[in-house]
């Protein structure tokens, strides 16, 4: 990278990301070139002119064969095949991507070492660990590396000591998995809540309950602590009107559970009045609030160990949860986002430098009593959180036994935690967590998708350019901020320590605003009704001989008094005694599960399965091993693999035979959904890197045939012409069935080596995925099994296997290792099953609903085949999900073609967009016009054909469910249209040959393609065109014999009567002379009675959907004609 343009040649202008520079702003790369000094060039140089020096990469140079060598002098570049002597080398760094890690732990600690990023000491990681919350250490990491807050300093944050805290507050039971993606694109759009008590033991303010709400897009949250549920209809209703006013955006959605205090009258008017959509989870399926969930237990796992770290008593669980949520939104990553809900919501980074660690000792000043000459002028305390109304901390002070707001604090983060004393369930952790009900399900999730990234609603203010406190941020505490005034009266001032107090208060007043902690509506301890001095809090920590007493919120009181002058009062009360009550009661009515005797239905059985998948199963492919042995979904796919390898002796440990070659492995990984896109299987191969065999060597034949997509087409529609129905069966493993014969030796699963012999390799005794040899040897291990139970195999499809017995029929289609099979007899599907079951280990799964990505529905009438889940996928894929609809995928008044001087797209995107719509017109021929013409310019796309590609889209917007429809009545006559244009293609004027075949009213095949000649006439072009559609009836011809059907004279409807005589007359003469002899086999087989050329009109040549376009009539005409329809 270099910010010198003089140095760049090929110079190009290039869109690209922003870098950041250390102690600097960074700056975007804007283009890329070529740099050269004559002996060594290095292409795709990032040019950034903010860069004030040129970065050369190690890893580059050596990627182009040369090598490196440092000294304290020079750098040598050395030419290629420079090879270094072993005995010189004292410690190497592996390369991993783009760097070279050198490992650490055996340098002495003492060593000054430079890195990248330097490493912050244990204890300041411990203490950053504290002020953030008990976070964990990678996302305190990607704060760092992404920039995304200010304030924390540019180390990496790691431990060699497992945190107590963290343990005791976060152990937890194996989680469920997070729902699929969301749609939410704005702020307020959805909003989650939960509610979570009542606490077996009061806060400090009397409360019992928490109100949790969290942003859908944003995962901003935001608590608020009730007295009793019936609080929450009220709460709710002033929360909404003042964010909508603050945020200046609707609420749109309410989610929530069935409880009580959202589903009642009082709140179901104010939505409907107010035009608020209100969703619910299903009765004691939590997952299906998953959101919010979530965030109960993030939470509560934060404030345990938050409380556990700081050894204060449970009765601060309220401080503890607001302080948590009031981080986390500073804190916690969107990973889909890769920014903190704070950005998110209010479009700037949170300046986190003010954070404190929970529960640390501070020294506050005290500015409330005439203070002798010798007396202290500070009392002792302990940090709670951050104000709401205020800039200013919160915090509980020793001597007076109240909880107060000021900035005249000291905090000895480095002196805690101490020594804890009263009675044992007043730090009984267990029982409070449980009381909130947290422990019932657990929500576990790393990205937005999974419900991860939570927050509080607050901000961070920066300094005004005049000093003034920047009051532009939404305030949030429902209390009037007119009747709050927190300790901030200056102090003395005549001394050092006092200016130096004085000016870390004005920073801390520079970074919060005065409704900076307004993630709460009442502060945890703000009820304006409660004094909260109880004696059964004389029990704490400071010191063994200091018991300190406990007091409110610092405006608790204010709140009765509204015409009462408060300018000359300070903030905190002392209240008097009031006993805090344990709270014992019985467990809730409505997580008693119901009579057993009650019929549970099967569209109830469905939603819950779509809930068990999405929390049992991991949504998240992991890149590499890494990854995936941080999820334990992933970790039990992989040792499922690895029991197949046991079960079918695959391999044996040995020691590798000198002058043998091991084979790498590697680990695959895919989600497996089902029909609906829902990801119902963790998969994970474990597959050889069988690009490194050599032929002749590590293997002979390779060969395997697999099923085309139009003998799938065909199966299906046999099926649905005999009525009979279809199902599907996977093998598990199956190249691991195949016994091999070569001597081939594989490296050990990363991850999974074995411990005592890390160095040795297996020896194969069966295939595995990978290697060339490994489809061929299971389709002759499955074939041979078939033969052997009285099986026939297909003459023309060699995947294709039948059984008779009598009248009926057995019907296997075979590719790779997933099969479908379907009979006449149900007592022949169930000996099939038994068959396979008896020799390979068997998956099955029913009806036919999801094969080789096409959707397979079965209904009492006929088949119905669509990709509606694929073209979901592709719309949110290339962003296209919120486009307009249009009714036909081509425009007849504007026809593609070559655009020099228009302005080049990325290739990359233009390639993908077409090989995704490729795939798609397995069951859509309604596109496959438009397609194969917007695929003749992948070579050099321009604007146009890009606006061309996204009109397709645009077209499978409207008509998602499109699908080919398989009758169960009707005939099974095979029959054929063909057709083609006249110099249709733009760049080269050559024809576009269409064809399309039917069994009945049932479509199987169809094509469209360039022909490769240049026709000099209409009647050269279709009959070109009809040679091809013979060639495909030819093979339907010869496909249909294993089921029986001989099929002669089989029509072909041409609307050409030229091309007709040219079949049927061989006359050489000056129009046709040239036609190349390959075309002429089309009269052959005329002659030999197996096809028969008739003429359609125009108006019903069906195969014009292939060559052309049309307007929106003529296309619905003929998509309706050929068999699509949109299936409910």
């Amino acid at each position: 990278m270099t910010g010198n343009h003089a140095l760049l040649q090929d110079f190009k202008l290039k869109n690209g990301t922003h870098v950041a520079f250390g102690g600097d702003a960074g700056g975007k790369i804007t283009g890329e070139g070529t740099v050269s000094n004559g002996i060594i060039s290095f292409d795709k140089v990032n040019y950034c002119a903010q860069l004030n020096f040129n970065l050369l990469s190690v890893s580059q140079i050596c990627d182009k064969s040369y090598s490196t060598l440092f000294d304290d002098s020079f750098c040598y570049i050395l030419k290629p095949g420079f090879k270094i002597d072993n005995e010189w080398v004292v410690v190497k760094a592996p390369r991993d991507r783009e760097v070279y890690k050198l490992d650490m732990s055996q340098i002495d600690a003492d060593t000054e070492t430079t890195c990248l990023i330097a490493h912050a000491s244990n204890d300041e990681s411990q203490l950053w660990h504290r002020r953030l919350g008990h976070s964990n250490f990678r996302n305190m990491n990607r704060l760092v590396t992404g920039n995304h807050a200010v304030g924390i300093p540019s180390k990496k944050f790691s431990t060699t000591d497992l945190c107590p805290a963290c343990l005791k507050g976060k152990q937890h039971r194996m989680s469920f998995k997070s729902k699929l993606e969301n749609s939410i694109s704005k702020p307020l759009q959805m909003l989650h809540m939960d509610l979570f008590g009542p606490t077996n033991v009061q806060s400090i303010g009397r409360k019992s309950y928490c109100l949790v709400i969290i942003d859908d897009f944003t995962r901003f949250s935001w608590v608020y602590f009730l007295h009793a549920k019936s609080e929450t209809a009220e709460l709710l209703k002033e929360f909404i009107i003042k964010i909508e006013n603050q945020l200046e955006c609707k609420v749109k959605t309410l989610r929530s559970d069935n409880g009580t205090e959202f589903k009642n009258a009082n709140v179901d008017l104010f939505c409907a009045e107010k035009g608020i959509a209100r969703q619910y989870s299903a009765p004691r399926t939590p997952q299906q609030n998953g959101v919010a969930e979530r965030k109960n237990r993030t939470l509560i796992e934060a404030a345990r160990s938050m409380l556990a770290d700081a050894k204060i008593p449970i009765t601060f669980w309220d401080e503890a949860i607001a302080t948590a949520c009031f981080v986390q939104n500073r804190t916690l990553l969107v990973q889909d986002k890769q920014k903190t809900s704070y950005e998110l919501l209010f479009g700037r980074k949170p300046n986190i430098s003010y954070l404190k660690a929970f529960g640390c000792p501070v020294s506050i000043l005290n500015l409330n009593e005439h203070l002798g000459k010798f007396e202290s002028k500070s009392d002792d305390g302990f940090f709670l959180g951050y104000s709401s109304v205020s800039k200013a901390y919160r915090v509980f002070n020793s001597k007076t036994n109240t909880v107060i707001e000021t900035i005249n604090v000291k905090f000895l983060e480095n002196s805690f935690p101490l020594v804890a004393h009263g009675p044992e369930w007043l730090f009984d952790l267990d029982s409070l967590s449980r009381s909130f009900n947290s422990n019932l399900f657990d929500f576990s999730g790393k990205t937005r998708k999974e419900s991860g990234d939570l927050g509080s609603f607050s901000d961070d203010s920066d300094n005004d350019e005049d000093g003034n406190l920047n009051s532009e941020y939404p305030f949030m505490s429902f209390h009037n901020p007119d009747h709050v005034k927190s300790s901030q009266a200056p102090g003395p001032s005549g001394s050092q320590e006092d200016q130096e107090s004085n000016n870390h208060e004005e920073n801390v007043n520079s970074q919060m605003s005065p409704n900076d902690g307004g993630s709460v509506q009442n502060q945890p301890s703000s009820d304006p009704n409660v004094e909260v001095t109880p004696e059964s809090f004389d029990y704490f920590i400071n010191s063994p001989d200091q018991v300190p007493n406990f007091t409110p919120h610092t405006s608790t009181i204010l709140q009765d008094l509204p015409n009462l002058n408060t300018s000359n009062l300070e903030t905190q009360v002392q209240g008097g005694d009031i006993p805090i009550h344990r709270i014992h009661k019985k467990h809730p009515v409505s997580q008693i599960i119901g009579p057993l005797n009650q019929r549970t239905t099967r569209s109830q059985t469905e939603q819950a399965n779509v809930c068990l998948y999405s929390c049992f199963l991991s949504q998240v492919v992991p890149k590499n091993i890494s990854e995936a042995l941080q999820d334990n979904s992933w970790i039990e796919a992989m040792q499922e693999e690895l029991l197949q390898f046991r079960k079918q002796e695959v391999w044996k440990l040995v020691d590798l035979p000198e002058g043998e070659n091991a084979i790498g492995t590697r680990w695959l990984y895919k989600n497996k959904p089902d029909e609906r896109g829902i990801v119902v299987r963790n998969k994970a191969r474990l597959i050889a890197q069988g690009y490194t065999q050599e032929e002749g060597i590590d293997y002979e034949e390779v060969f395997a045939p697999v099923a085309r997509l139009e003998a799938i087409r065909v199966f299906l529609a046999y099926a649905s012409f005999m009525k009979f129905k279809v199902f599907q069966m996977d093998v598990k493993g199956a190249f691991l069935y195949g016994p091999i014969t070569d001597d081939v030796y594989v490296r050990q699963p990363p991850g999974f080596e074995d411990p005592d012999y890390p160095h040795r390799v297996y020896k194969l005794s069966k295939a595995l995925y990978g290697l060339h040899q490994a489809p061929r040897i299971w389709y002759e291990t499955l074939s041979k099994h078939l033969l052997e139970h009285g099986f026939t195999r297909g003459q023309i499809d060699p995947t294709l296997f039948m059984k008779r017995d009598n009248d009926d029929l057995l019907c296997v289609q075979v590719y790779v290792d997933d099969i479908i099979f379907g009979s006449t007899s149900e007592s022949m599907c169930k000996e099939f099953e038994e068959i396979m079951k008896s020799r390979f280990q068997m998956s099955s799964m029913g009806e036919i609903n999801f094969f080789l990505g096409l959707q397979v529905k079965q209904s009492a009438d006929g088949i119905f085949i669509n990709q509606s889940k694929f073209v979901e996928k592709l719309l949110k894929k290339f962003k296209m999900q919120d486009c307009q609809t249009i009714r036909t995928p081509s425009d007849v008044n504007c026809k593609i073609q070559p655009d020099p001087k228009g302005k080049a797209v990325d290739q990359t995107l233009y390639r993908s967009m077409i090989g995704s719509l490729m795939y798609l017109t397995a069951s859509r021929p309604d596109i496959m016009y438009a397609v194969c013409v917007c695929a003749r310019y992948q070579s050099d796309p321009k604007e146009s054909h890009l606006i061309a590609v996204k009109r397709i889209f645009r077209y499978l917007k409207g008509k998602p469910n499109l699908g080919l429809w398989y009758p169960y009545e009707g005939n099974f006559e095979l029959y054929s249209y063909s057709d083609s244009d006249f110099g249709g293609c733009a760049l080269d004027r050559k024809s576009t040959t269409g064809g399309c075949q039917f069994l009945g009213p049932r479509l199987v095949s169809w094509q469209c393609k360039k022909q490769t000649n240049v026709s000099v006439s209409t009647a050269e072009a279709e009959y070109i065109a009809a040679s091809a559609g013979c060639s495909q009836v030819l093979w339907l011809q010869n496909q249909l014999l294993d089921y029986g059907f001989n099929f002669l004279k089989t029509p072909i409807y041409i609307d050409n009567t030229a091309a007709m005589f040219i079949t049927a007359n061989p006359v050489q003469h000056s129009k046709t002379k040239h036609i190349e002899i390959r075309y002429h086999f089309l009269r052959d087989n005329s002659e030999k009675g197996l096809i028969i050329l008739i003429k359609v009109h125009t108006d019903k040549q069906l195969a014009d959907l292939f060559t052309k376009s049309f307007l929106s009539g003529r296309f619905e005409f003929l998509i309706q004609s050929i068999g699509l329809i949109n299936h409910d």
